[in-house]
């Protein structure tokens, strides 16, 4: 456990088999194992919103299968994709270390989500709205890509040194990642799991466009005449997509002026 979390602490800092110099063979299997783990606790949270209750435990566990499966699945969906665009655009030759990166923010989103795990939880005390449960979720993963882009800036650092089309490549995986994610994620649902709805790992008919889905929870999310909790909500979700945007300022500093 020891090792475990002092993998952590040099993935989080970049050093020993983390660096950004390292050799990629001692890194990938950490990188996976940080994944899974991280993954698997956030996901665990996640379930607890549908109760404890003994017939209902088994929501944890498939919640905490399902965080790391979405992020392997999706990747796997768009490596293929991505290592073409890369042959395509002449950088190849670069792409293990285009591997390392990806696979990196993968890892350090669920590293991020384990440590706002307490936040959801917290956040499960205080909401008795299924929808602003999931909605609530969804800014959680936000903020913690937002975190992640200390490690996309330490492995890909080099990469847009050396060549420029690394950038626009990089922001090409950021929307295709985020379009499949999403709608792999309703694929894959329930990750929280209703309280009035049987526990299942798959909820019939889960194919479907989530995109459409997701437009119509937000506009049903409140009801006119809550006033006051309409302005509260409206007020939490702005002051965390501010701290996801504080976060990204931190980690990915404004590029100086030429003199």
């Amino acid at each position: 456990m020891r090792a475990f979390f002092r993998a952590i602490d040099d993935f989080l800092r970049g050093r020993g088999v983390f660096a950004s110099d390292a050799p990629l063979s001692g890194r990938l299997l950490w990188l996976f194992i940080l994944l899974i783990a991280c993954g698997l606790f956030y996901g665990a949270v996640m379930g607890t919103y549908s109760g404890l209750a003994p017939e209902r435990l088994h929501q944890l566990l498939y919640s905490g299968v399902k965080v790391p499966l979405l992020l392997l699945a999706t990747f796997l969906l768009c490596l293929p994709s991505f290592f073409v665009i890369n042959t395509v655009a002449g950088l190849r030759d670069d792409f293990r270390e285009v591997l390392r990166a990806v696979v990196a923010t993968q890892s350090c989103i669920t590293v991020v989500l384990a440590g706002l795990a307490p936040i959801t939880a917290f956040w499960y005390l205080s909401c008795a709205n299924y929808r602003q449960a999931v909605l609530f979720n969804a800014l959680m993963f936000g903020v913690a890509s937002a975190a992640a882009q200390v490690v996309v800036r330490r492995y890909y650092g080099p990469l847009i040194r050396r060549s420029a089309r690394h950038r626009q490549l990089l922001w090409t995986w950021f929307f295709l990642y985020a379009f499949v994610g999403i709608q792999m994620a309703w694929v894959l649902r329930p990750f929280i799991g209703a309280p009035n709805a049987p526990v299942a790992f798959f909820r019939s008919g889960a194919w479907g466009n989530a995109y459409v889905v997701l437009a119509r929870m937000i506009a049903g999310l409140f009801t006119p005449g809550d006033t006051l909790p309409t302005m509260l909500w409206l007020l939490a979700f702005l002051g965390l997509a501010a701290l996801a945007f504080v976060i990204y300022r931190i980690v990915v500093p404004r590029r100086r002026s030429p003199q």
